[in-house]
């Protein structure tokens, strides 16, 4: 019995990764992976670039997206961030202190409650996502340039597709946690 081949991306990286899921089909050229593993293999190659792309400006994916978050709704008490973005509130104070202390976000009293305060982007706040968003998307272009136009649309429409279905929340008996 052959073992599935296994690839490290990077030197540094302390995962091995397995480029099939078939046993044997690394030397089968016509041999496909399965959907998933396909999708899977694109969306870490794609995050690994988008870390690359946010390397200048020393903030993680978090902190872009809450950065996101606030340029598309403004001010928003952090609570509320924190629901943006699927995250515990404490993880999005922690997000909140850390674009904080780097001048990109500022918090501000709550008119409506005096107890409550509000987060916004500041003016380098502003300019800042401004900045990562056209070099993130610079590098989704870059990423994605093996694909003539019409087949990125198909893709997209896809993927929006897949990504819009509820979830499911009934899961098959042998996937239950025991």
């Amino acid at each position: 019995m052959r073992l599935p081949h296994y690839e490290v991306h990077n030197a540094s990286s302390r995962y091995r990764v397995p480029v099939t899921g078939r046993l044997g089909a690394r030397e089968d050229p016509d041999a496909h992976d399965s959907l998933a593993l396909t999708v899977w293999t694109v969306a870490r190659r794609l995050r690994h670039a988008s870390r690359d792309a946010l390397a200048p400006w020393d903030v993680t994916p978090a902190q872009v997206r809450a950065m996101g978050v606030l340029a598309r709704h403004g001010m928003l008490r952090p609570g509320a961030l924190a629901e943006h973005l699927h995250i515990a509130p404490r993880s999005g104070t922690e997000v909140v202190d850390a674009l904080e202390e780097r001048g990109l976000v500022a918090r501000t009293p709550d008119p409506e409650d005096r107890r409550a305060t509000r987060v916004a982007l500041t003016e380098r706040g502003n300019e800042v996502v401004t900045t990562i968003q056209a070099a993130r998307a610079a590098e989704a272009d870059r990423f994605f340039a093996v694909l003539e136009p019409g087949e990125r649309a198909e893709l997209a429409r896809l993927l929006r597709r897949v990504a819009d279905q509820p979830d499911q929340p009934d899961q098959p008996e042998e996937c239950s946690p025991r």
